[in-house]
């Protein structure tokens, strides 16, 4: 097993639990951040990605916490197949923890929120227009413009050094901001199937007071979508860089 597979376990993790929490404070029910709005919300995820990517790199873990990226590093010859399932496995398991944990930090305000809807959107994404292509194509574009900018943070400039030098995960928060601020209105910027599928699992397994059904049958657009983005836009930046 690749030692990296702690890494970015954990670094999912802290990306989910943060990243959902704001999403929970912001919606449910009689918590102090209730009705913030989209831009805490982006705000929140931005620190997530950032939080999780530090506490992954310094485990030893390139910091992908997405499985789209994983497989678009196997697909461009990055690492092997091997690798790309562990560090897949490590992140989804490492996504289904941090949303337990979103569960249980607010536990008393589940029975408060009324609406099935805004108890699912604590977990995973759903679309603010539903149109199957239009929806998919988002969570490609997306996908594909983070792995883009986050190639290019971490690309050497022409003075021979990196723009990411101890900062590289504070500029992918800054990216993922940008992307919801930008680009989230569609579908909810999922850009990473963990973020979505693995917090999905968990809303259907948990019991959550007052949940309703997890949305399964669009459940196929947040994972397939960023893996096609993330394959595509790791093959242009491999190819133009």
């Amino acid at each position: 097993m690749p030692s990296t597979v702690v890494g970015e376990f954990l670094g999912t993790m802290i990306l989910l639990l943060l990243g959902n929490g704001v999403v929970a404070n912001v919606l449910l029910t009689d918590t102090k951040g209730h009705g913030g709005g989209w831009i805490v919300i982006t705000a929140g995820w931005a620190f997530a990605v950032m939080s999780g990517g530090m506490v992954a790199v310094a485990l030893g873990a390139p910091g992908e916490l997405n499985p789209a990226v994983s497989i678009a590093n196997v697909v461009t010859g990055v690492y092997p197949l091997a690798t790309g399932l562990a560090h897949v496995g490590a992140q989804m398991l490492g996504a289904m923890l941090g949303a337990t944990l979103v569960w249980l930090h607010y536990l008393p305000h589940w029975t408060r929120t009324t609406d099935q809807g805004l108890i699912l959107a604590c977990y995973c994404n759903a679309p603010a227009v539903r149109s199957t292509l239009p929806n998919l194509l988002a969570e490609v574009i997306g996908t594909a413009v983070l792995v883009i900018v986050a190639g290019a943070i971490g690309a050497r400039g022409v003075l021979g050094a990196t723009p990411a030098t101890n900062v590289g995960s504070f500029l992918v928060g800054c990216l993922v901001w940008g992307i919801g601020l930008s680009l989230g209105g569609p579908t909810g910027y999922a850009i990473n199937p963990a973020r979505d599928l693995g917090p999905r699992i968990a809303h259907a397994l948990l019991p959550i007071a007052g949940k309703g059904g997890s949305d399964w049958s669009y459940a196929w657009i947040p994972v397939l979508g960023p893996i096609l983005g993330a394959c595509v836009g790791a093959a242009l930046w491999a190819r133009l860089s």
